[in-house]
């Protein structure tokens, strides 16, 4: 599976901090059905066997719907569950390494901040950027700033796909439209809703990459 710019209008990152007993993936599936394109396992704290269960029941609501899941840096997590594709970040294993295990039919997202990155990314094999942070952040730390003018002259320097994350919220959303991103990648303006699948519904209603 390869990934569209419609894959990427509204791209779900998790965070089991707002779970209250309920599982991931049954907020996953209230995220899709509201609209998410596209899921991001983020699992930093999780053992190796209850990440890779995880993964497999999320690859399984994903696939009902038809939205690609991604795996956050753990190549072999990837191989084990049959997920999608795998995103990397700037600090996490090369880009380039990382598409030669994968190979040419799995999905490879890189972590962009700069245009020097997205070009190199690119030339790796990358198949979309994500680049951000396009707003304060809490949900990471020792993130880089992306303000519009750098996003949007990082979105006219690749071919490939960008989404824009960090901070996005219903309120700031509409200020990324005109970027040239192709969507922008939430988690707490999701899952950290009382609603999810309207908080999803709201968020794909803005069409920032419009």
């Amino acid at each position: 599976m390869k990934i569209s710019p419609e894959n990427l209008r509204l791209y779900a990152v998790t965070d089991r901090r707002w779970l209250d007993g309920r599982s991931l993936a049954s907020d996953v599936e209230a995220a899709i059905r509201g609209g998410v394109t596209c899921v991001q396992l983020r699992e930093k704290e999780l053992g190796f066997d209850a990440f890779l269960q995880e993964a497999i029941a999320l690859k399984a609501v994903c696939s009902q719907y038809g939205v690609p899941l991604i795996i956050n840096d753990n190549v072999d997590i990837l191989l084990q569950s049959g997920a999608d594709g795998i995103h990397v970040g700037q600090k996490d294993q090369n880009a380039r390494e990382v598409r030669r295990l994968i190979g040419p039919d799995k999905i490879l997202g890189v972590s962009a901040a700069t245009v020097a990155e997205a070009l190199q990314a690119e030339e790796d094999g990358a198949d979309y950027l994500g680049c951000g942070a396009v707003f304060a952040t809490s949900t990471k730390t020792n993130t880089r700033s992306v303000d519009n003018a750098l996003l949007s002259e990082i979105s006219a320097s690749v071919k490939i796909p960008v989404v824009a994350i960090g901070g996005i919220s219903q309120e700031n959303a509409g200020s990324l439209r005109g970027t040239g991103i192709a969507g922008t990648a939430v988690v707490s303006a999701i899952f950290a809703q009382p609603d999810i699948r309207q908080a999803a519904s709201s968020l794909k209603a803005l069409e920032v990459w419009a």
